[in-house]
C-alpha cells in the first residue's frame, strides 16, 4: 500500500527541482529547443505547471471522469491566471506556490478522498491517490527533459549538484 504522505512529499521534492531548473536556465532563452519539433524549455515548464494544477484542481472540484472530449478545455480552465512560458521568475514562483497550495488542499480533505475511484483520461479506473502519483510521474518525465536542456546549455541540474556536494566516504 502506498501512503499519501509518501506521494506528496516525493512530489514536493520533484517540484523543488523543477522550479530550480527554471531559475537556473537563462531567463532570456526560455524559448530554447534543441530541434524545431520539440517544446521549448519554457513550454515544458509551463506544461508541468498547467497540467498538475489542472489535474489537482479537477480532483479537488470532484470531477470523477477525465475521459471526456473536453478534457483539455476543462484543464485549461484552471490555467487562467498562471504565468506564461516566457515569464521565468513567475513560472518558478508559481511552480513552487501552486503545488504547496494544492497539497495543503488535498491534505485537508476527508480520509476517503484519496481512495475514491475516478476514470482517468485514458478510461482506466484509478483512485485519486493513484492519479496524483501519475501526475508526479508525468512531471518527472518532463523534468528530465528540462535537465537535458540545462545540460545542452552547460548547466548542471540541481540534483547532480547536490550529489556532487555530498561528502564522500573516506
Amino acid at each position: 500500500m502506498i501512503r499519501p504522505e509518501t506521494v506528496l512529499d516525493s512530489w514536493k521534492t520533484v517540484r523543488r527541482d523543477t522550479a530550480q531548473s527554471v531559475e537556473d536556465f537563462p531567463a532570456a532563452e526560455m524559448d530554447f529547443k534543441p530541434i524545431g519539433e520539440m517544446m521549448s524549455f519554457g513550454e515544458i515548464a509551463h506544461h508541468i505547471l498547467v497540467s498538475s494544477y489542472g489535474i489537482t484542481g479537477m480532483l479537488l472540484d470532484g470531477v470523477d471522469n477525465l475521459a471526456t472530449p473536453q478534457f483539455r478545455e476543462i484543464l485549461m480552465k484552471y490555467a487562467a491566471g498562471l504565468p506564461g512560458p516566457q515569464d521565468a521568475p513567475g513560472l518558478a514562483r508559481a511552480l513552487r506556490e501552486t503545488l504547496e497550495q494544492r497539497i495543503a488542499q488535498i491534505v485537508a480533505q476527508p480520509a476517503e478522498f484519496l481512495s475514491y475511484v475516478i476514470t482517468r483520461f485514458d478510461g482506466q479506473r484509478v483512485t485519486r491517490l493513484e492519479m496524483l502519483q501519475m501526475a508526479k510521474e508525468h512531471e518527472l518525465t518532463h523534468r528530465a527533459q528540462l535537465f537535458v536542456y540545462l545540460r545542452l546549455k552547460g548547466i548542471v541540474p540541481a540534483t547532480t549538484r547536490r550529489r556532487i556536494a555530498k561528502p564522500q566516504p573516506a
